[in-house]
């Protein structure tokens, strides 16, 4: 009788159980607890459930992990959508930059497993992948550049805010200076060179030597 008992409750649990339940609970593992602590036996105490019970939503933990990379994005993407609504030109690429920081900050965890999938090619990770490129892209048409230009603009703000949060994230910045400050500079700097590309016509930096 208390077999089946236990039987039922976790059936019960098992039928509550959903993908985004699990990535909810992971995202908080992984956020306190770092990336390379994260096992399928914690996610399940953490969850109630015995760990053949996470098998019905994905494989193992390499496939935890790259829906775990998917759910990063996607959720970075909602942090940098949220902050670019009403906003243009050089207010929206500070917004979206603030945002993308705030992001790292809040889910620490979470954004190291965005960077660290496990499966390059899966589709449903280039597509939200591709979300954020696009985002950053519509956000420098305000500036009318031309494609080329505007991708590598791409380019160097995904550089900046990625090698900025990264070396935040490791405690690179030690001296006694306002990080915000620092960052505002940074942002400020590649804004600038947006417009110094614009007055000079947009064309390649290499030919205007």
């Amino acid at each position: 009788m208390i077999n089946q008992i236990g039987s039922d409750i976790e059936m019960t649990r098992r039928m509550k159980l959903d993908l985004s339940i699990i990535l909810e609970k992971t995202t908080e593992l992984v956020d306190e607890n770092g990336v390379d602590q994260l096992s399928l036996g914690l996610l399940a105490e953490k969850l109630g459930v015995r760990p053949p019970s996470l098998y019905n939503h994905f494989e193992g933990l390499n496939g935890l992990k790259q829906k775990l990379a998917i759910h990063g994005i996607e959720k970075l993407h909602e942090y940098m959508l949220q902050a670019a609504v009403g906003k243009a030109g050089d207010d929206a690429v500070r917004a979206v930059s603030e945002s993308y920081i705030h992001f790292v900050r809040t889910h620490p965890g979470l954004y190291e497993a965005s960077n660290r999938f496990v499966d390059a090619n899966d589709k449903e990770l280039q597509r939200v992948q591709e979300s954020v490129v696009q985002l950053v892209v519509q956000v420098l048409q305000a500036y009318n550049l031309n494609d080329e230009t505007a991708i590598h603009m791409v380019r160097g703000l995904r550089s900046i805010l990625h090698g900025f949060s990264s070396i935040e994230q490791m405690g690179g910045f030690g001296m006694p200076l306002d990080i915000d400050k620092s960052f505002s500079v940074l942002i400020n700097t590649f804004i600038e060179g947006i417009h110094s590309v614009i007055s000079n016509g947009d064309k390649d930096p290499q030919n205007n030597m």
